[in-house]
């Protein structure tokens, strides 16, 4: 699994488990649900960290907490 795929992944987990669309997760955070969606879509291969901070602050969790799966922790190097 790509870095991209596995953060797309996480946030979609993120609001499972919080109970909230994606659509509320971009008005809380403050970022366009153009941002989230292209992130979540693929378009978007390098999210900027600010942007991950704020969907955690909306979240009301870490960034350690954002990146602590399994999923995250285990990916496969990219520069080879």
């Amino acid at each position: 699994m790509d870095t991209q795929t596995a953060i797309a992944q996480r946030i979609i987990q993120l609001c499972e488990e919080n109970g909230i669309t994606v659509n509320k997760l971009a008005t809380t955070a403050g970022i366009p649900r153009s941002s989230i969606k292209n992130i979540l879509y693929g378009k978007s291969n390098n999210p900027g960290i600010i942007t991950i901070k704020k969907i955690c602050d909306a979240l009301g969790i870490c960034l350690a907490d954002f990146f602590d799966t399994d999923k995250l922790r285990n990916l496969e190097q990219e520069i080879k």
